[in-house]
């Protein structure tokens, strides 16, 4: 049976309780900060060459896909051989994965971690689109993790539906001062809205886009959430959003949560912190009844099973991309 997801707003009115949750959050943010980063950094150390600028896509034809996703193939061949001439094998490796002919990019650049956006399914027929957001310590190096989540959603779904998963901007460590910022979403949220624009705007007129958004990744998509038309946002995982409530978002989309009964995250203050220079906290639970979104059962999984094949959390996001009611927690 699935677990009711907690709420640690449960006793906001609690003084003890708000005190507790601000000595965590200070705990957190010695722990982030004292923590050594420097494994954190070689992502980023490893050379890749600009991509070629390429036109927006206007049309998700056939032809015009076949297109786009030659370039970037070419732009990641780049990178592979810079890779190689660095030494890195490892990198070098994952690009040419990344190069195969069946694997399909909208965008890639190697640079800074790696930035990219890949096609899982037929987008020139996708009537339903899913754009996946991902979370903390996502880049080329710890990137089949997050592939396989958009794997096991577009087997999930059928053949009318496109999964993308857009890799778009440099995420924080799990272990760090950033995740407990809006400072990295800030940054993200402009490329997130651009990137959903230019995909509407060359799908088919009848495409339904959902946002699926993970742990930091729900931040992203809470920045990027004003004016922009799309059906579903799905946040799962999630540390908090930076707002307060739905209204907040100031968004017409349908605002789902969900979190796993054995989620660690759940365990992370949902409050703020005003320090000097700068406020850790990200806020509200999205899964509490203040926040008001609609709350989906997301299982018994734990932080990083919500697209683990056969599970609760899988089936309830794939409805929701379908336009269909899911499941809501059992009591």
């Amino acid at each position: 049976m699935a677990s009711r997801p907690r709420s640690s707003n449960s006793c906001s009115s609690n003084p003890r309780s708000s005190r507790l949750r601000r000595a965590l959050l200070a705990a957190l943010v010695t722990v982030s900060v004292a923590v050594p980063v420097a494994g954190a950094a070689r992502p980023a150390a490893v050379p890749a060459p600009a991509p070629a600028v390429l036109a927006p896509l206007r049309a998700a034809t056939p032809a015009a896909l076949d297109e786009r996703y030659a370039a970037t193939r070419d732009d990641i061949r780049a990178a592979e051989r810079m890779a190689a001439g660095h030494g890195d094998r490892r990198r070098a490796a994952v690009l040419r994965a990344l190069a195969d002919p069946v694997r399909h990019f909208l965008s890639f650049d190697g640079r800074d971690g790696g930035r990219t956006a890949e096609v899982f399914g037929d987008l020139s027929r996708a009537e339903r689109i899913a754009v996946l957001v991902p979370g903390a310590d996502t880049s080329l190096d710890r990137y089949e993790r997050f592939r396989a989540g958009a794997v096991a959603l577009q087997q999930e779904l059928d053949g009318r539906t496109a999964v993308v998963a857009w890799l778009g901007y440099g995420t924080p460590g799990t272990v760090s001062l950033e995740a407990l910022t809006q400072g990295r979403a800030d940054e993200a949220a402009p490329q997130l809205k651009d990137f959903v624009r230019e995909l509407s705007a060359a799908a088919r007129p009848v495409a339904r886009t959902s946002l699926l958004c993970h742990s930091y990744g729900s931040v992203v998509c809470a920045r990027a959430a004003s004016g922009l038309r799309v059906a579903d946002i799905v946040l799962y995982g999630s540390p908090g959003t930076g707002a307060d409530n739905v209204a907040a978002l100031r968004t017409r989309a349908t605002v789902w949560a969900g979190r796993g009964g054995n989620d660690w995250i759940a365990d992370v203050p949902h409050t703020r912190l005003q320090l000097p220079f700068i406020t850790v906290g990200l806020g509200a639970d999205p899964v509490s009844k203040g926040f008001g979104a609609r709350i989906f059962d997301a299982g018994d999984g734990g932080h990083s099973d919500y697209l683990r094949p056969g599970s609760v959390s899988l089936a309830n996001i794939a409805r929701i991309v379908n336009g269909q009611t899911p499941e809501a927690p059992r009591a």
